[in-house]
């Protein structure tokens, strides 16, 4: 048995629907920026997939900019929370009403 185009689209599936899940289930910040980046790479994997059925390189480009920019927003969204949990005390983000006017 080999493995499918619509294996890993299942796999990618699933991955994505456990990151949604947890972004509208949890409330602390860190699980939610955890199930973001989940929500990410299964993107990863679709377009990976979707590039070695196509035999195109485009999929894998795209890739290594999503990972970037992943890299990016885990380090901002980390930074974020550190600095909200050291004021507040707390990471949930019902708590999260800085910007209020």
């Amino acid at each position: 048995m080999s493995l499918g185009l619509a294996h890993f689209l299942v796999l990618s599936g699933v991955i994505f629907a456990i990151g949604v899940i947890g972004v509208i289930i949890r409330r602390n910040a860190i699980i939610i920026l955890m199930s973001i980046e989940l929500m990410l790479n299964a993107v990863n994997i679709a377009l990976v997939a979707f590039s070695v059925y196509m035999r195109n390189m485009d999929g894998q480009v795209f890739v290594f900019f999503i990972i970037t920019v992943a890299a990016a927003e885990a380090a901002v969204g980390l930074a974020l929370a550190v600095v909200i949990s050291r004021n507040r005390k707390s990471v949930d983000v019902d708590d999260f009403n800085l910007m209020k006017w």
